[in-house]
Parts: structure tokens; sequence; C-alpha cells
């Protein structure tokens, strides 16, 4: 199955001053994705703020995001974050999500250890290797301070247990290159909503989206009127979105982000140690440009 579309990069909801995991709000916020035509969602990445789930936490979301969310609509697609610096635990929470139902495995750069190219390789064939579910690798220098090279990310390509990637790089024309130079059915997905667009338009398949916990319709619109050959369509809607792209990353992710959702009431304004709320003085901003947005789109959950 080659991946096409918008996979809400989903929030991981806390109660209790950020100490437990809020499964009553984490429910609620899969409706509402679900019930936008989402075509999936991505549980445990960078916004759902897996680094700080333990490995209890970490299965129990995934396994409440693929029973909750195919309990609504079965085509769902539930590409799990697995991912770590240790190959052996990531090989762990990989085999994990697919016994939980997940159907494609996220897999981040490993971060800090700094492996050398030549070990990325061996890291990722080990887990597309020990897998039972495709893999999608996760390209993001920025968090990790590794980059998976072109060359790197073509071999790898060539594995029939790994599927494509998550390209958060910035760069559309490292980007482009990928997608040029990986099989035809190695699909590359946006890491960044403000390249949606640039990158369907060069022959990426989708985007894994921060602004779809907000406005999943009409971001989910971007990648369905594109590829129905609605680009006057999906441009406006584009343009619509780009200033709040912008406004979920004035401080890190998933800040904003969970800020702006704790508006909209699907979850509270709780994130865990190290992370913390949004600075008081970037509140006012972010809660005009969502009313000014909702306001133009018509979207509210």
């Amino acid at each position: 199955m080659t991946l096409k579309g918008t996979y809400t990069a989903l929030l991981t909801p806390f109660t209790t001053g950020g100490e437990e995991v809020d499964y009553v709000a984490l429910k609620n916020l899969i409706a509402y994705q679900v019930n936008a035509g989402i075509e999936g969602l991505v549980p445990c990445g960078t916004t759902g703020e897996s680094p700080t789930l333990d490995h209890k936490e970490h299965r129990e979301v995934i396994a409440r995001v693929v029973e909750w969310s195919k309990s609504i609509r079965n085509d769902i697609v539930v590409i799990a974050g697995t991912g770590s610096n240790s190959t052996r635990e990531a090989i762990d929470l990989t085999k994990a999500a697919a016994q939980d139902g997940a159907d494609y495995a996220l897999l981040v750069n490993p971060y800090y250890n700094k492996p050398t190219q030549s070990g990325l390789v061996a890291h990722f064939l080990a887990i597309a290797e020990a897998s039972t579910i495709p893999l999608v690798l996760y390209n993001i220098p920025g968090r990790t301070n590794v980059t998976l090279s072109l060359n790197t990310i073509k071999e790898l390509s060539k594995h029939p247990n790994i599927a494509g990637i998550k390209e958060a790089t910035g760069d559309l024309n490292f980007m482009s290159q990928v997608i040029l130079e990986t099989p035809e059915d190695f699909f590359v997905l946006s890491g960044d909503d403000n390249l949606t667009l640039p990158l369907l338009a060069t022959g990426g398949r989708g985007v894994i989206s921060v602004v779809s916990n907000i406005f999943p319709r009409s971001t989910g619109e971007i990648t369905r009127k594109f590829f129905n050959s609605d680009f006057a369509g999906a441009k406006k809607i584009f343009q619509t979105l780009f200033p709040f792209c912008n406004e979920m990353f004035v401080e890190t992710n998933p800040i904003p982000v969970k800020y702006a959702a704790s508006l909209l009431g699907l979850c509270k304004n709780e994130l865990r140690l190290p992370m913390t709320p949004i600075s008081e003085s970037l509140r006012s901003g972010l809660k005009s440009k969502l009313e000014e947005i909702q306001k133009v789109l018509g979207e509210k959950p």
C-alpha cells in the first residue's frame, strides 16, 4: 500500500499537570480527526511528545489510537512512532506496535549518538528485517543532529519493507532529489506543513501534519484537491492556512499546537516536562490567528 494524503501527527493529551495521559481527550481528538476525513493518524511522534512517554504509555497510546480510529472508519491508516537511538529498543517498540494493529512504523533518525551513514543503514535494515509492518523513515536533522544522506535513502529505499520517508529537512531541493532518485512506489511525505503544496508539485504523496490537529478537514482538502487536479482549490486552502502553519512554530512543537487545541476544547494545555506551556506573550497572537482562520474556513470541532 502506497500512502497518499494527509496524516495527522497526533497530540498526546495530558492531565494532572502532565503526569497522566488523558485518554478521554485522546478518544475525542481521534473522533474529530477521523470524522473530518483525515487519511491517517501518527501517534507517538514528535508532536505526541514521544520522548517523555514511558514504554507502557507508548504502547497503550498506539493500541487505543488503532482501536478507536478503526472502530469509526476501518480504512484509517495508523503510522506508529517507534523510533529510538537504540536499535534494540526501536525493534521492540516496532514489534509491539505491529502486535497492537498499527499499519506502519515511523522511525526517526537515531539521535544523540550520531551514527555514521553506514551505521544508519545498518540500524534501519535491522529494524526492517525484524518488523512485520512496513517502515517509514523520518529524516529530521533539526531534532536529531543526524541527517540521512541522499545515497543512504536510495540504498534503504530498495528494501521491500521500507516503504517511504517523512522528509523534515525543510530543503525542497533535497526532497525533490529523493523523489527523483528513489523507486516510484517509495513515497515521500512532507514533515513541514508550510511545504505541503510545493512538495506535492514535485511528486510528493502528502504530509504528516501538525496543523491538521486543529483543521483536519481543511488540511486534508489540500491533498485531496491536488490529487483530484483541483490545483486552484488546493492553493486557496494552502494559502489560507499558511500563516497558521507559521504560528505553530513560534515556539518548539508541540507547545503552540497544544495551546491551540486547548482553545478549541480538544485537550488541556498541559505538556510533560521538559516541555512547558506557551509563553504568555505569544498567546494572544496565536489565538487571534486561530479565530481569523476559523472564520474563513468555517471549521471547528
